[in-house]
């Protein structure tokens, strides 16, 4: 047996460095997650915002409670990754059109959660079928072990966003900080 390496491929083009031009920046990857996010946004704007006169954080809020029934306003910001002052502004509009009510946890007084009202449970049924239309569609062209990938490098990423440094604070706001904010 020889150790000389083996012989290039004549048909083989040679390799050159790559250079930092020709590489995926972080900035493009982000945009492409945007642009992701917006997209997946068009049917609800297309078919449920206006025929159900629905926002987009009341939509996400009310399928998250027909997901997650009883859940608080402080844990479906956290499911959701919204703002708290969002997800408060979209309870009061989901009250105000009779769609959620608001309760006091009978095991905790100082919990209060959050229960569809029949209106709310009939908009869920109504919304739920395009909601999964939209997600079926969204990995249709890729197989069970490519969307198993995709979840877990999601959950990294999300992950990645929700770290926590010693304090509490968020790693992700502390190292994304302008540097002119303390001005």
């Amino acid at each position: 047996m020889s150790n000389s390496p083996a012989p290039k491929s004549p048909t083989a083009p040679p390799k050159s460095p790559r250079s930092r031009a020709d590489e995926v920046s972080q900035s493009d990857t982000l945009h492409r997650i945007l642009r992701l996010a917006n997209k997946l946004m068009a049917p609800f704007s297309t078919y449920l915002e206006h025929r159900y006169k629905i926002s987009l954080n009341e939509f996400r809020l009310l399928m998250l409670i027909g997901r997650f029934p009883n859940s608080a306003s402080h844990e479906l910001a956290e499911i959701t990754g919204v703002n708290p002052m969002s997800v408060s502004r979209a309870v009061a509009a989901l009250q105000k059109h009779g769609r959620i009510t608001v309760e006091r946890d009978t095991g905790n007084k100082r919990r209060k959660t959050l229960v569809l009202t029949d209106e709310g449970q009939r908009l869920y049924l109504l919304m739920r079928p395009q909601t999964d239309k939209v997600a079926d569609y969204l990995v249709s062209g890729l197989e069970a072990a490519q969307v198993d990938t995709l979840n877990q490098f999601l959950d990294t990423l999300v992950d990645t966003l929700e770290a926590k440094d010693e304090a509490g604070n968020s790693r992700f706001l502390e190292s994304t900080r302008p540097d002119d904010a303390d001005a």
